[in-house]
């Protein structure tokens, strides 16, 4: 493991709550002799200038601590996973599955990662390339999902294919092909089910089907998806629900496991099963129970 001397922090513009814990976050680990690096945005939260490209921080320090939600680390884990840095997630109040520490454990945890007494927790990407007259126009990576939707009222002709293999023609309003990370995102909503993120697999949920038998399927981590638009009707591709750019007629997403995973700092004292609990309200009783 190595040892920890560079940090860089991304945080999320959170008005009365992201200016004072970057501040004191940044004096904080300053006095310990830690060298902060903070791309231009986030420098921009405590009014000073950045020295440093968002994307040139990865590769520069040990450690990235992520301030935020669950989007704040969706869009750093697309641009550190190459690097393979560890990535420190702290929740500033929002609902978020990944980022497992509470703003209030944030400096009690950082004690015990920063003497290197941590364990990380390795999550899936997916590589998603839009290929066009059979050339790939554009190649991106994603931590929870990529959503194929339509842009108009009428449902969307999707055919899939799995490693070569004719899978189904999807009739339906739109196709999500998540990672098990994703599977409590959009997925889930749409009745996809829960995959433990250690897992090694890929999921298919569609979005309304036209037919009632056309289930959420799980296929080996191994495969390759294609997905082509067999209509002419306006689609979508969403990428984490943060990037976005149109598909047409014949155009095929091929989607495949990416070649390098994203590296969580587990939070101490936590596990997922804890995590799904608290988030999802499980064995809380409702109304209706506390009544009887």
């Amino acid at each position: 493991m190595d040892s920890i001397k560079n940090v860089g922090i991304f945080c999320k513009q959170k008005p009365g709550i992201s200016e004072e814990v970057l501040g004191e976050l940044t004096d904080w680990l300053r006095q310990k002799h830690y060298n902060v690096l903070l791309g231009p945005e986030t420098a921009r939260i405590v009014g000073t200038t950045a020295d440093h490209k968002t994307e040139d921080i990865p590769s520069r320090v040990e450690l990235i601590i992520v301030l935020g939600g669950d989007g704040t680390l969706l869009s750093v884990a697309r641009i550190a996973h190459l690097q393979e840095v560890p990535i420190l997630a702290v929740n500033l109040g929002s609902l978020g599955f990944l980022t497992e520490v509470a703003l209030p454990e944030l400096y009690q945890t950082l004690e015990v990662v920063l003497k290197g007494e941590y364990t990380t927790e390795n999550r899936m990407l997916l590589s998603a390339a839009l290929v066009r007259d059979g050339k790939p126009i554009r190649n991106d990576f994603v931590l929870n999902d990529v959503v194929i939707n339509k842009s108009a009222a009428r449902i969307v002709n999707l055919e899939v294919r799995v490693d070569g293999q004719e899978m189904t023609s999807y009739r339906a309003d739109g196709l999500i092909i998540a990672t098990p990370t994703g599977s409590t995102a959009y997925s889930l909503s749409a009745g996809g089910p829960i995959l433990h993120p250690a897992m090694k697999a890929l999921l298919l949920s569609p979005i309304c089907p036209f037919a009632l038998t056309n289930r959420p399927i799980v296929v080996p981590d191994l495969s390759v998806l294609q997905v082509r638009l067999t209509t002419d009707e306006e689609v979508q591709i969403t990428l984490d629900g943060q990037i976005g750019y149109p598909m047409l007629r014949n155009d095929y997403l091929e989607v495949r496991q990416a070649p390098t995973p994203v590296r969580l700092v587990q939070a101490p004292g936590k596990n997922y099963y804890q995590i799904l609990r608290q988030k999802l309200h499980w064995g809380i009783p409702t109304d209706d129970q506390k009544t009887h």
